[in-house]
């Protein structure tokens, strides 16, 4: 059977061609088909057998038979880590390659708007790790509501990493009604109670034993030290003429410490684990797979996803706790059938790990004998207080950790008191000249307000700290200087305003000036100017007397004919209110005002009326 059996399109078939495709393996025959039938799967298949192919080229055909407008995100793949995201997007890149499809990826670690652009100019296929994605869709930048094809792979993976509860979050943002493909190597039943509640009359393929390793793997086993494990890695990569080799550490602090041994040591080495920026390990793993590194030492994190061709060996530098782990490790290497070696190094207090793994594989592992760096040392792993195991590598893993997080705070604290320094020294007043030590009293000389005088000459005084008040043995000038309370206290004579001081509101001629200010009569912003009549226009008095008189007398005939009982008056006619009359209403800031201040009396003027007291306040110059 070949991929055309299959019921591929023919741009797939072609871009497979080009990818060196030329049979599909077990995992690929029997999901290929259902897949695109539109059923929901249940791939269960060990690492390295083709999933991502399985599930890849059925989405790229379902897809590609419409494309709608505007593009929207329909088909999304889920998986555990950043390197797997990666290669699955490369994966549909390389399969989709003569279809007019867009995919992208998104992960965390990294920048989100280069991401947010991609999915801006529109998709069609979205591969995705889960907090990225669910942070990305809480800021409304990530429409779920029309996904048709649902991927979830490495589901047992998620749930190892504590994913699970980020998947059930994401399943709410989709539709009801989709396909969904679900791929896992191992099936516990924790990862099986979310296959009951997610697929619906799915098509189960399953290619080989769970978590039985692949048959073309050769495995061994070292028993060395602790002690000594580096030093057997380094002699087995010279012996063995080993090229590339990927060796899995217990923690990220002994990844690290392998990479820089085997660099003193002559041989080229990068560490990859979950500290390391996402640039760091893009750039690690590109030199490993280039060739510009032999050894790449990795945690778990990297135990799934990463796809290296042709990678001949796998070294378990310490061994996993799950059992499943060591399958997933050596999965690495022996893919898509070429062949690939597995070597493991146990120490003394590792013995419970190994017969574990045994038990899985249900054989044990060949042992090689006879190498220089033979176990010697016998005794008993150290036990916790409550009777637990206390593994080596964890207690110099915390070890490390804690002296890190020393050091880091020793650093934080050196900052900080060099910054309480600088700000102290920021603060200290600078001193240009030593002052005069003297017991008598420095007095300042008043300036005179009259014009021409001269001032007589100041004593130095001695510098004041800003944040010091000054002595209380000195004469306390009342004005206000340094927003302190006890310059306004009324116990001492007021110095006169200068330059220097303000003027003391509570002084008595202060306070007669601001109720002269307050009494005064107050004038108009700006007065129209007087109109003069011409002399031939103007009334005398008698004449003036002559026009009140009728008015006078008009007002007396009217008292009187109402008093003997005269007709009344014609009824006036109804007042319309203003929005009906037309008229404006007048409000009450619209009435007029006096155009002039009353005159005042021709009494004795008061000190509020007097002209040289007001000068200061009013600058008119009729004042």
């Amino acid at each position: 059977m070949n991929f055309r059996d299959l019921g591929l399109a023919a741009p797939i078939l072609k871009a497979l061609t080009q990818e060196g495709y030329t049979d599909p393996t077990p995992i690929q025959r029997k999901a290929i088909p259902p897949a695109l039938a539109g059923r929901d799967v249940l791939g269960c298949a060990q690492t390295g057998t083709g999933k991502t192919c399985a599930f890849a080229t059925p989405i790229l055909q379902r897809l590609s038979g419409r494309t709608p407008k505007p593009r929207a995100i329909r088909a999304l793949i889920l998986t555990p880590t950043r390197e797997l995201a990666i290669q699955i997007q490369d994966s549909f890149v390389a399969y989709g390659r003569n279809l007019p499809l867009r995919s992208a990826v998104i992960f965390g670690g990294v920048g989100q708007q280069p991401q947010v652009n991609a999915i801006n100019k529109g998709l069609d296929i979205l591969v995705a790790t889960p907090g990225r994605l669910l942070d990305l869709h809480g800021q409304g930048l990530v429409d779920l509501s029309r996904i048709e094809i649902f991927v979830l792979d490495e589901a047992d993976r998620m749930l190892d990493m504590g994913f699970i509860h980020d998947v059930k979050r994401v399943l709410k943002l989709l539709p009801e009604k989709k396909q969904t493909l679900f791929f896992s190597a191992t099936m516990p039943p924790e990862v099986m109670g979310l296959v009951n509640g997610l697929l619906h009359d799915y098509a189960r393929v399953a290619v080989d034993p769970v978590s039985s390793p692949v048959e073309v793997i050769r495995q061994s086993l070292y028993y060395v030290d602790k002690s000594n494990k580096t030093k057997l890695l380094a002699y087995l990569m010279e012996e063995r003429k080993i090229s590339s080799a990927l060796v899995f550490s217990r923690t990220k602090h002994g990844a690290n410490r392998i990479a820089q041994d085997l660099v003193k040591r002559g041989i080229s080495a990068a560490a990859i684990h979950g500290n390391k920026s996402q640039t760091a390990r893009v750039q690690a793993l590109n030199d490993f797979k280039a060739g510009r590194v032999r050894v790449l030492a990795a945690t778990d994190i990297a135990a799934r996803g990463i796809d290296i061709e042709q990678l001949p060996f796998v070294f378990n530098y310490n061994l996993p706790d799950v059992p499943e782990t060591y399958v997933h490790r050596i999965g690495r290497t022996g893919r898509a059938g070429h062949e690939g070696e597995a070597i493991s190094f146990c120490q003394f207090d590792e013995k419970d790990e190994l017969k574990a793994i045994e038990k899985l594989l249900g054989k044990p592992i060949p042992v090689v004998a006879g190498h220089p760096y033979p176990m010697e040392n016998f005794d008993p792993p150290q036990k916790d207080k409550r009777g637990r195991v206390v593994n080596a590598e964890d207690a110099e893993a915390r070890a490390a950790a804690k002296e890190k997080r020393r050091q880091k705070d020793e650093s934080n604290k050196a900052r900080a008191e060099e910054g309480k320094k600088a700000a102290a020294q920021a603060k200290a007043p600078v001193q240009t000249a030593p002052a005069e030590e003297t017991d008598a009293p420095k007095k300042k000389k008043r300036r005179s307000k009259k014009a021409g005088a001269q001032e007589a000459p100041v004593e130095a005084a001695a510098p004041v700290l800003k944040d010091e008040p000054p002595p209380r043995d000195k004469p306390i000038g009342r004005g206000v200087r340094q927003g302190r309370i006890q310059d306004t206290l009324p116990d001492a004579p007021a110095v006169p305003a200068t330059d220097f001081y303000k003027p003391n509101p509570l002084d008595s001629d202060v306070i007669m000036d601001a109720t002269a200010r307050l009494l005064a009569p107050r004038r108009p912003a700006s007065r129209p100017p007087a109109q003069v009549q011409p002399q031939s226009q103007r009334k005398s008095e008698p004449q003036k007397k002559q026009e009140k008189a009728p008015k006078q007398s008009q007002q007396k005939l009217r008292r009187q004919g109402k008093k003997q009982g005269a007709p009344a008056r014609p009824a006036k006619e109804p007042v319309l209110p203003p929005s009906l009359s037309g008229k404006k209403k007048r409000r009450r800031d619209d009435r007029p005002r006096p155009i002039e201040a009353p005159l005042r009396s021709d009494r004795q003027k008061d000190s509020t009326q007097h002209k040289s007291l007001m000068r200061p306040y009013y600058l008119h110059d009729d004042d």
